[in-house]
């Protein structure tokens, strides 16, 4: 009886918009925290208010595990729900202070509980498959453009063809189009009036062809994962549609039995 109540709590529209709010209020005390004056004002009551949110969230999480603890631990959101607020939990003290700064990615939590954040990340996740392979096409086009800078410019431009490393980093700073062309591309041309013949093809492929391609396979995972909930949706209304139909046959055979009992009464 008492797990069926608070099944029927933790379930609750109402509980999970209270998280909700909660989270993101807990996200703007953990950002006034990093403000001194902010500190020096009111520092206990926010300190106070963080181990009150933080307290609710652990009780949530153990109303939940008692709920159904075999389906809390086979829910991917729910152990990254516990994880977060394992973080927290930590002793902020000596070799693990440098956890305290990790605090604010309870805000995290949003995703596990607003669906439409929720079927973001899924869409992201199920794109990462066919990001692989994306990411090592640049991979090798990085490579093939940073040995052939770093034979053409290493002797003129060590500070950014020095080597390998400092050619593919460059070359990163191109592709993102941030100062490439007064900051790097019109000095090498300088000495060299034919390196547009190299940078401009590089930018072409990587920052207008490659990164599109990014944009598109994550574009399609999210459809993908859209049609996928649709069709879910479509089953479950087709079943419920049966459902109904099967009640409504049973019910209208009812009446005809009760229909006919009442006939053969009245003779």
């Amino acid at each position: 009886m008492l797990r069926e109540q608070m099944a029927r709590l933790v379930n609750h529209p109402r509980f999970e918009q209270t998280i909700i709010v909660l989270i993101v209020i807990n996200a703007i005390t953990l950002g006034l925290e990093t403000s001194p004056s902010v500190m020096e004002k009111i520092g206990p009551i926010l300190l106070m208010l963080d181990g009150a949110i933080l307290t609710v969230f652990v009780i949530e999480l153990v109303m939940r595990m008692y709920v159904d603890f075999r389906g809390f631990w086979r829910d991917p959101w729910r152990i990254f729900d516990f994880i977060v607020v394992g973080v927290a939990l930590v002793p902020s003290a000596g070799a693990f202070s440098v956890l305290r700064a990790f605090r604010i990615l309870r805000i995290l939590r949003l995703v596990s509980n607003i669906e439409a954040i929720r079927r973001v990340v899924t869409g992201l996740l199920q794109a990462i498959p066919g990001m692989g392979s994306i990411v090592m096409l640049l991979a090798m086009i990085f490579y093939i453009f940073s040995v052939i800078s770093t034979k053409l410019f290493a002797a003129s431009f060590p500070q950014w063809f020095g080597s390998i490393g400092d050619s593919a980093y460059t070359l990163f700073q191109i592709m993102t189009l941030e100062s490439w062309s007064m900051g790097i591309v019109r000095p090498v041309m300088e000495q060299y009036p034919y390196a547009w013949a190299l940078f401009v093809p590089f930018i072409l492929v990587t920052s207008f062809t490659v990164l599109n391609l990014f944009i598109g396979v994550i574009v399609d995972a999210m459809q993908t994962e859209h049609e996928a909930e649709a069709q879910a949706d479509r089953a479950d209304l087709h079943k419920e549609t049966e459902r109904v139909l099967r009640e409504v046959k049973e019910l209208r055979r009812e009446v005809a039995e009760l229909q006919l009992s009442l006939k053969n009464s009245q003779n």
